[in-house]
């Protein structure tokens, strides 16, 4: 069914006139593509996942109601997304709209705002979705979105792109199956950042299997996928003991007041109340909010009168108890909240939340949680003195270190965010006073800083020394940490103040603060004791995008006066490959045509992309002969794995059958006669290999992101693909130089790296016979091989090896260094990393290292 895109903004009048013709009604799916942040968030990262969690929570709320057990989500290699459930599956049946037409329920469902199961307490009792416009605005924003239902005993299959159908709802075949399969690729002319992050995705996926007791939900990211295994990296999120486990999982590696977490569970005024809290040793605190299964970041009136709660009733256990002798005062919420790590789980009959990204609850609930907690909590508390004087003695000596905490802070406060007094000394500070400008170098060592105060830009860049190594904030309390020397430093001169009652980042002095230390060791520890204290003391300023890694470059190639800088592996490998060919002739073929100039750029630089892929494909097919014979093949549409009449093979298959039965011996592999799916009726064509495995060549094959992308490579550069492959060395002579930076790359820009000091000359070259190579393959290695000669490579390890003028070109001048933005994307994950690294468990943090010694790259010994 042929449609046509639904359109994105038109242009304004260019006479600025304003008549009825500029008043705009929008039909259906338009309203979400012209205004997307209205319905999603944003058309950025945050957007971008929000695509998955609607189509997720859908398969959820089956969950909830009784019908779905199990939850795969995929990330396929080209950022697109599968979700498969088993639950009851979307309907199939024709539904009529209130103007008489009649559609299918799953068309009406995808295409249709505010439409759904969830208006009624019929079909879902309880939900995350509440208007009937998430998995809709996910069909209005992908590009491609696929749904697969398996229902009745039939598979239902049915295609949109951009919120419009472009098939019918078809029955593709038979099925015993129950469920729901939805593909979708996001648009690229949509959302600013089209990459998706795996921790940010486990981190939502994690939670719901936590808040969903025995629900099975797995994450499987195959872009990761590791080259000799074809494992990608999969995780696997089922807990039968609910938020006590999460609670127990954000604890890990801590020291815990008491054993096990303490639970309150029960359903009051309708409202179904999940409580799980447990106290650590350490100073910060941890606790997470949760209504139908929805992360309500932003608080709201559950999370209100649980905090309320909590700080009534320990005040009330520790009066009880006699424990406030010798405190002047009742204990504060933050008191009562160091070291606390809890997670509040409601569901609710249609909650009222605030917007359609729903961040925060607001239904009126407050008082029924707080009653919940004073009763449950006084309960326990009263039950278990032991516990009750832990967790009370704990907040007491909080108090007091609040205390201590408030003298030292005065030392650490600046007379105003514009003002220079109160500046710690050593700060190099810039002249511009409008912080959006500005920007604060964190830098590893005096040495350093000296050269980066001389290579900066003083308008806006200030520069900050550090000496040594700062305090280990995992380990030390708060006034202590006041007490270091280069931590007060770092405070006094971003200006925001520190603590619950000062912090204020809108008075931050630097819009971005960039920590640049050396490429070792060293350099790593102190870049992450930084990173600790940004963590655990000034969050808003990471979730702000505040805060960023410089990137100095890694490699630096020289050759005569020749220099340039190169920042990391894989593009040092690109340039070693444009170097390498510049010098050459590539001929091709039995006629020996030529390829030269910007087509050999560009040839190589998608050969080596080319190449990557199919090692992808190649983890479900296990050769790498048949993979290339596929791409020759050119199955790229449904239609070659369809019978064209009465159950005949089809031509492309019958022809792979002929080719692969002919190359039997050569690829050592038996090939079986082609078999028709009853599910999706497609044939497949599969071999056994010589260690007995299976693999079949099918539509799920063909139609996998990363085959897709291999045939996208394919024929950009097919045409030079036939063997042999004949490298010709081109002669030149010393009145021929001239620099080589300027020929364009595959891209047509310049040649990439950091910088160049002197323009590279092309090297006299004495006259070598011709090489001949059989394979795309081995022509792209002789190729890089070729590239690393005649260089000398140097890998930087400290800033202190670069001049103040290298520093600046290199890793200072904002229009050519490259920042690496400090994201929080799993907080769950990063609270545990940081007790792993920097806390007080040696054997987890031996684990780790045991766990991760065979990643490690350049180790300093």
């Amino acid at each position: 069914m042929a449609t046509e895109r639904i359109p994105l903004p038109d242009e304004p009048t260019p006479n600025g006139s304003y008549t009825s013709e500029n008043i705009k009604v929008l039909e259906g799916l338009e309203a979400v593509r012209l205004r997307p942040a209205m319905y999603i968030g944003s058309t950025g990262d945050m957007g971008l996942h929000h695509l998955v969690y609607e189509v997720v929570d859908n398969s959820v709320d089956e969950a909830l109601a009784g019908f779905a057990k199990k939850i795969d989500v995929i990330i396929h290699v080209d950022n697109s997304i599968t979700v498969i459930d088993d639950g009851r599956g979307i309907p199939v049946d024709m539904k009529t709209l209130p103007d008489g037409t009649q559609m299918p329920a799953v068309q009406v469902v995808l295409t249709k705002l505010h439409a759904g199961g969830k208006f009624d307490s019929s079909t879902y009792k309880v939900s995350g979705g509440l208007h009937g416009v998430g998995v809709s605005c996910v069909n209005a924003l992908a590009q491609e979105f696929n749904v697969e239902i398996w229902r009745d005993g039939h598979t239902w299959e049915m295609d949109f792109s951009c919120g419009l159908p472009v098939s019918e709802l078809r029955k593709a075949g038979v099925s015993k199956k129950r469920g729901t399969k939805v593909h979708f690729l996001p648009d690229k002319t949509i959302f600013a950042a089209t990459e998706y992050n795996y921790d940010t995705l486990a981190q939502r996926l994690r939670e719901l299997a936590f808040l969903n007791k025995g629900l099975e939900i797995t994450l499987t990211d195959e872009r990761t996928a590791d080259p000799k295994t074809g494992e990608a990296k999969r995780a696997e999120f089922r807990y039968a003991g609910g938020i006590a486990e999460f609670v127990k999982h954000l604890n890990r590696g801590k020291q815990v007041l008491h054993d096990k977490p303490i639970t309150m569970e029960a359903e009051r005024d309708n409202i179904a109340i999940d409580i799980a809290l447990q106290y650590n040793d350490s100073y910060s605190e941890t606790v997470f909010s949760f209504a139908n299964n929805i992360n309500t970041v932003d608080g709201g009136t559950h999370l209100s009168g649980f905090r309320t709660s909590l700080t009534r009733t320990i005040n009330a256990i520790g009066q009880q108890l006699g424990l406030f002798k010798d405190v002047k005062e009742n204990l504060s919420g933050d008191d009562v909240r160091e070291g606390l790590v809890a997670v509040i789980s409601v569901k609710l009959s249609q909650p009222q939340f605030e917007g359609q990204t729903k961040g925060k609850l607001n239904s009126d609930i407050a008082g029924t949680v707080q009653a919940f907690v004073n009763e449950r909590l006084g309960m326990f508390l009263e039950q278990n003195p032991p516990i009750a004087k832990r967790i009370i003695n704990k907040a007491i000596e909080a108090a007091r270190a609040r205390e201590a905490a408030r003298k030292a802070r005065d030392l650490t406060r600046r007379k105003g965010a514009m003002e220079g007094g109160g500046l710690p000394g050593k700060l190099a500070d810039c002249s511009e006073r409008n912080p959006d400008r500005c920007e604060l170098y964190l830098v590893e060592g005096e040495s350093a800083g000296g050269t980066a105060k001389q290579g900066r830009d003083r308008r806006f860049q200030a520069i900050l020394p550090l000496k040594g190594k700062i305090l280990n904030v995992e380990k030390a309390r708060y006034d202590k940490m006041l007490g270091h020397e280069e931590i007060r430093a770092m405070i006094t001169a971003l200006g925001t103040g520190i603590g619950k009652d000062d912090f204020d980042p809108a008075k931050l002095r630097y819009g971005k603060i960039i920590l640049m230390t050396d490429a070792d060791v060293d350099g790593s520890h102190i870049r992450t004791l930084l990173l600790t204290f940004f963590f655990r003391h000034m969050t808003e300023l990471i979730k702000r995008d505040n805060v960023y890694i410089a990137q100095p470059p890694l490699y630096k190639i020289k050759k005569g006066r020749f220099e340039q800088y190169i920042k990391d592996d894989r593009e040092f490998v690109k340039v070693m490959v444009k170097r390498a060919s510049e010098g050459t002739i590539i001929r091709h073929g039995e006629s020996a045509q030529k390829i030269e100039g910007a087509d050999r750029v560009r040839f190589m630089s998608t050969l080596g992309e080319y190449l990557a892929l199919i090692e992808k494909v190649d983890k479900r097919i296990r050769n790498e002969q048949i993979v290339e014979l596929l791409a020759r093949a050119e199955l790229t549409h449904r239609a070659d794995f369809t019978s064209p009449n009465n159950g005949d093979l089809p031509e492309k298959i019958a022809s792979l059958q002929a080719e692969l039965k002919k190359k039997a011996d050569e690829f050592q592999i038996k090939v079986h006669e082609p078999v028709q799916d009853e599910e999706h009726h497609t044939w497949s064509l599969c071999f056994t290999d010589t260690q007995g495995a299976s693999r079949c060549i099918d539509w799920t094959l063909a139609s996998s992101p990363e085959f897709r992308q291999m045939m996208s490579k394919y024929n950009l550069i097919k045409e030079y693909l036939e063997p042999p492959f004949l490298i010709e060395f081109v002669q030149k002579g010393a009145a021929e130089d001239h620099p080589d930076e300027e020929e364009p790359d595959a891209e047509g820009a310049a040649a990439p790296g950091a910088a160049t000091q002197a323009k590279a000359p092309k090297a006299s070259r004495i006259p070598r016979d011709p090489v001949e190579k059989q394979t795309a393959r081995e022509l792209f290695t002789y190729i890089v091989d070729q590239g690393k000669k005649d260089y000398q490579v140097q890998r930087y390890k400290g800033l202190g090896e670069m001049t103040s003028s290298q520093l600046w070109e290199t890793t200072m001048d904002p229009e050519r260094r490259t920042l690496l933005s400090v994201k929080l994307e799993d907080i769950a994950e990063t609270e545990t990393i940081f007790t792993t690294l920097m806390g007080e468990d040696v054997e987890a943090r031996r684990k780790f290292i045991e766990d991760n010694a065979l990643d490690v790259k350049n180790l300093d010994i």
